[in-house]
């Protein structure tokens, strides 16, 4: 069996509010990391604790491997090009076994 296979790599995203343009695209994309807060700017929720420390990549949210693809999306068509994914090659975690839920 080749290294990797059977591995998730874990993913992380955060947010660059001071370029966030809060057109809301992230949140109709993924519901479950995105929220666009009072003032209009959107943030990302880890277990459902909003992170916000605006214009930092200290607030780091895991993203869980069934949203990894629409926090892609995500990024991808967000206007004000705020939203930052990270991976950690060096650190897979084990991938759950198939047909497990999360």
């Amino acid at each position: 069996m080749s290294p990797g296979i059977g591995r998730v790599v874990p993913v992380r995203v955060w947010i660059d509010q001071d370029l966030c343009t809060g057109d809301g695209l992230c949140v109709d994309h993924c519901p479950e990391v995105f929220v666009q807060l009072e003032d209009g700017i959107a943030y990302v929720v880890e277990a459902g604790t909003v992170l916000n420390d605006p214009g930092s990549g200290g607030s780091l949210a895991r993203v869980e491997q069934r949203h990894q693809q629409a926090v892609v999306q995500a990024a991808d068509v967000c206007p004000g090009e705020c939203i930052f994914i990270e991976t950690d090659v060096d650190d897979p975690e084990p991938a759950a076994p198939v047909g497990a839920r999360a």
